[in-house]
């Protein structure tokens, strides 16, 4: 890994446990020309080099916020592979820290390119990958598997590790009683984070409008 490598950032928190197995490390880089319909991360659209930090300093705060005990990372946007040389030092940073520490977590990533695609451009990408989401959002289609916005998603696993940890939930339905989300407060911003039911984000802004909170800047709408 260069020391120069950097990535533009939107967030990242821990623990995430709605993308993915277990306790997870999530990463949202900024930046994403896809722009899918319905999108609810608008916010992760547009580049912003003002969000630009070190894979070194971002690797740091992994291993400090987690102490080791991490079963994932999670790594989603905007779109990754739309940064691949950042995503590539990412990656192998990732996978030192793993083999240095004798860890056993798991990395993976989503994207709204299609597989044929990653595979043909970033092939050198996926293979330092356990598992990848890929192909773009579509709104008009069912909510039906765990982890994935829409049922033209595939999950699918990369690695030994990923063939291992991922292979009770390559066909999983999401749960019946709806998906999970998680929410947190940072700076005096909500995040919701996970993959909402359809209307889910407008049912939250109607019930804090009810209780008298009027939401600002969403993500979900421009």
């Amino acid at each position: 890994m260069k020391a120069s490598a950097t990535l533009q950032l939107n967030k990242a928190h821990w623990p995430v446990t709605v993308l993915g197995p277990g306790r997870r490390i999530g990463l949202w880089v900024q930046g994403c020309t896809i722009r899918c319909r319905g999108c609810v991360s608008q916010d992760t659209w547009a580049t912003d080099p003002t969000r630009t930090m070190t894979v070194a300093d971002l690797v740091a705060w992994c291993r400090k916020v987690s102490d080791g005990k991490l079963d994932g990372v999670t790594i989603s946007g905007g779109e990754p592979f739309e940064q691949p040389a950042g995503l590539a030092a990412l990656l192998q940073a990732l996978r030192l820290w793993r083999r240095e520490a004798k860890l056993d977590f798991d990395i993976l990533c989503y994207s709204g390119f299609p597989l044929k695609m990653l595979k043909r451009k970033h092939a050198g990408l996926l293979a330092l990958l356990d598992a990848v989401i890929p192909e773009p959002y579509a709104d008009n289609l069912p909510l039906s598997a765990v982890w994935r916005g829409s049922s033209n998603q595939p999950l699918v696993a990369l690695s030994d590790r990923g063939r291992a940890r991922y292979a009770p939930y390559l066909d999983a339905h999401a749960p019946a009683e709806g998906k999970r989300m998680q929410a947190a407060v940072e700076g005096g911003r909500v995040w919701m984070i996970g993959i909402p039911e359809r209307g889910d984000m407008e049912r939250v802004e109607a019930l804090c409008a009810s209780r008298g909170l009027t939401l600002g800047q969403v993500s979900w709408r421009r």
